[in-house]
């Protein structure tokens, strides 16, 4: 393979770049240059190339950013180098004719450039594990340093517009030249889109036509301090909602401009990731498209036994046989009358005891 991963490179002006992903030769020829392709130094550092007379030089003689990036298709035409691979990077403002030293350098530039473009590991191109991995590494790198850049600017972030009722679903956070490659590379889901402006405190409207080429137009969308929005147009358009600023401009071009809907793929089947309890292989699952099957139901529970535990337990203390009434009740008259003694009975005891003491002394 010709060219290799990136290592780090001394020199004041290199050092200013982004981080290199990837570094190697391509032959590089633009649309207004001369059909004899020059043989540069390529690396790709962030979302730009950097073009090098050599591979010792700190200085580049070109740039190009992939910000305005539509599409890169193989050249089967033949080049004089049998084992050359020709590739043509279609940019928005023209087309550039690259050459790879074989057909694994051209897929592996391939790989890096799609995935610093998507953010995302291309699945169509022929890679190794190893490649793919790198290829993984590139994009989780170039997220955090987007993500860093943007935060260190100083403007505010567009998104904290506060936007009156829902937002459309051509609604993209997006900036002008974003914009204008989305619209430019999915032609057929829409040639208008709604983005947040330049300044952060207002919306723009892209669209794009074709006239002999690509043709667009961006429209400004105000805020204003008693509700609704305007169209910042000669003769300005008031709209209650953002959904009317679209609506309004549908209407205006007698439809010939269509909100930019970009359907998002979606899953067809639920998937899982499982090991292999012998060897401990990690695959990737299809789960059971069947009905899910319902666990048996409980056993009716006794009303009955249940309503005379429910009794049994909540009897009250006063039912126990062991218990006392409270005082004032009958049952604790009763006993006091039973307790206390009458006066007929003690007269008895005294004669008793008087008959008693008689036969004791006569006995005597």
């Amino acid at each position: 393979m010709a060219a290799a991963p990136a290592n780090p490179r001394t020199g004041s002006t290199r050092a200013q770049l982004p981080p290199c992903y990837y570094e190697g030769h391509l032959e590089k020829r633009g649309a207004k240059e001369k059909k004899v392709a020059r043989r540069l130094w390529t690396c790709l550092c962030g979302n730009t190339l950097y073009f090098f007379n050599s591979p010792k030089d700190t200085n580049h003689v070109e740039k190009l950013d992939l910000s305005g990036f539509v599409s890169l298709i193989d050249d089967p035409s033949r080049d004089k180098n049998l084992e050359a691979a020709r590739l043509n990077l279609r940019m928005k403002d023209g087309e550039i004719k690259l050459t790879a030293p074989n057909l694994e350098a051209r897929e592996l530039w391939k790989g890096f450039l799609y995935s610093v473009v998507d953010l995302a590991v291309p699945t169509t191109l022929t890679l190794l594990p190893g490649q793919l991995h790198m290829l993984k590494e590139v994009v989780e790198k170039e997220k955090m340093r987007r993500k860093a850049r943007a935060s260190s600017r100083a403007p505010s972030s567009p998104l904290s517009l506060p936007l009156v009722g829902e937002i459309p679903a051509c609604f993209r956070p997006v900036s002008r030249t974003e914009a204008e490659v989305l619209l430019e590379r999915h032609p057929d889901c829409g040639n208008m889109l709604l983005r947040p402006g330049r300044d952060g405190s207002s919306l723009a409207v892209t669209t794009r036509q074709d006239l002999n080429g690509s043709v667009f137009r961006h429209y400004r969308v105000t805020q204003k301090q008693q509700g609704g929005y305007i169209i910042d147009v000669e003769n300005p358009i008031p709209c209650p909602t953002l959904h009317d600023v679209i609506n309004a401009l549908v209407e205006k071009t007698a439809g010939t401009l269509q909100p930019f809907i970009l359907e998002e793929p979606y899953e067809e089947n639920i998937t899982f990731v499982s090991s292999n309890d012998e060897n401990g292989e990690r695959t990737l699952h299809c789960a059971p498209t069947g009905p899910l099957s319902r666990a048996p139901s409980l056993p009716p529970k006794q009303v009955g036994t249940d309503r005379w535990s429910l009794r049994s337990q909540t009897r009250s203390p006063s039912s126990s046989p062991r218990s006392f009434s409270p005082s004032g009740s009958p049952s604790n008259s009763m006993r006091r009358l039973v307790l206390s003694p009458s006066p007929l009975s003690q007269s008895l005891t005294d004669e008793l005891k008087q008959k008693l003491e008689k036969r004791r002394t006569s006995q005597e």
